[in-house]
């Protein structure tokens, strides 16, 4: 087995200074030790390019440790399956988050909410871009696909902020496992009755088509429809709530960038594909080799826990001109892809689970950013704002102040 050099240099990635700044660190794995064997976490740990897109692309590498580090709160989910089983359940849930479906049936709701919650301070002058907004707005949306309460936001939120929790408990506290085993069962008692409710009364939405959908013969049981929307509140609430308020704090920090994409809106899709580069959502994802592999930093045992690091990866210079620069114009970043399998990025993984909800993200992130830019003509950072990021295993913006001229009092001349 690879004897993994000693790092005296790189925080350790469960420490506080790593969570403070785990950017440099990433520059350090890369160049001076790109295997790592974290003995806490058990895991060994890549952040090339070259190695992490391997790790998500290769068939060699297998899902098995979401049997443990997901299962226990969502129940089986697609995430763990293979071969056919895998094709066949990921083919029942996948129209709902194709273009056309999108597009005709959820951009609406998607619309909609944004609306909503913009409307709240349109006219304030002021806005805390993750407290008023990423933090409502996607949950809401995949709330009222499902057809579910709106009223039960605050129960959403609280469920798939346990579910990441439990994730990304890369120490293991007891108080944090404990917590998550506790959402599966609130979420199960919540879910399991509205599912028979709805096999027994279809409605228009995305949970009565998951009750109706059947692919020869196979269908989806009531837990495993409740085990899919536990993996989307969280998925799709935790990553799209972080990644939309790193673009807005990531334009808002370059004002002429901002300016570029409000005055030429095709270029919203590029600056949410550079903010997944720059910035992604998830900085570390996790597999397992089904048998012994080599990366560039020695060799790996089969049966192993490989600990991905995106945002590492994202920021190679060897894959990225530098890297380290947000640029809505980067050449190696093509719009037209970065949502699809084949994204130059690696904020979606790769390879047979390429997440099914990027464009669902997509979708919410560019109609959510333009009604936020036509809301807030001028909009600029808050001068009392100091840039700070949370979270290890995923991460995002503390906070984005903005303030700006409503729009009534442009018209107005005010």
């Amino acid at each position: 087995m690879t004897i993994v050099p000693d790092t005296p240099d790189i925080p350790d990635i469960v420490s506080a200074e790593f969570n403070a700044d785990p950017y440099s660190a990433y520059r350090i794995m890369r160049s001076e030790a790109p295997l790592i064997w974290h003995e806490p976490m058990q895991s060994y740990i890549v952040s090339r390019y070259e190695d992490v897109q391997r790790a998500f692309k290769d068939e060699v590498f297998t899902t098995a440790n979401y049997d443990w580090q997901l299962e226990p709160v969502h129940g089986r989910t697609i995430l763990q399956l293979s071969g056919r089983e895998h094709a066949v359940r990921r083919a029942l849930v996948a129209p709902a988050f194709r273009g056309g479906e999108l597009r005709n049936k959820f951009r609406p709701v998607i619309e909609r909410n944004a609306r909503e919650l913009i409307d709240r301070f349109r006219e304030d002058g002021s806005v805390d871009l993750v407290s008023q907004f990423a933090t409502h707005f996607p949950i809401n949306v995949i709330v009222d696909m499902l057809g579910l309460d709106k009223a039960d936001h605050d129960r959403f939120h609280k469920w798939y902020t346990s579910i990441i929790a439990f994730l990304g408990n890369l120490t293991q506290d007891p108080d944090v496992a404990a917590d998550g085993l506790r959402t599966r069962e609130e979420f199960a008692d919540y879910m399991v009755p509205i599912i028979r409710e709805r096999r027994e009364n279809p409605g228009d939405d995305l949970l009565s088509a998951l009750c109706r959908a059947e692919i020869d013969g196979t269908s989806m049981s009531d837990d495993d429809i409740k085990a899919f929307c536990s993996l989307l509140l969280a998925a799709g609430g935790e990553t799209t709530d972080k990644a939309l308020a790193a673009m807005f704090a990531n334009l808002l920090s370059h004002p002429d960038q901002l300016e570029a994409v409000r005055e030429d809106r095709s270029l919203v899709p590029k600056a949410f594909a550079e903010t997944l580069r720059y910035t992604p959502p998830v900085h570390m994802i996790m597999r397992q080799p089904s048998e012994t592999v080599v990366f560039s930093g020695g060799e790996v045992p089969a049966g192993s826990t490989v600990t991905c690091l995106i945002g590492a990866a994202n920021r190679d210079p060897e894959r990225f001109s530098n890297p380290d620069t947000f640029n809505v114009f980067r050449e190696e970043i093509d719009a037209s892809t970065s949502f699809t399998a084949a994204a130059g990025h690696l904020a979606f993984a790769l390879g047979r689970h390429f997440c099914v909800g990027a464009l669902l993200a997509e979708t919410e992130v560019e109609v959510s950013a333009n009604m936020l830019l036509d809301a807030m003509p001028d909009a600029r950072l808050a001068a009392d704002y100091t840039p700070e990021e949370k979270g290890v295993f995923t991460r995002g913006p503390a906070r984005v102040p903005v303030e700006f001229t409503p729009r009534s009092a442009v018209s107005a001349g005010v």
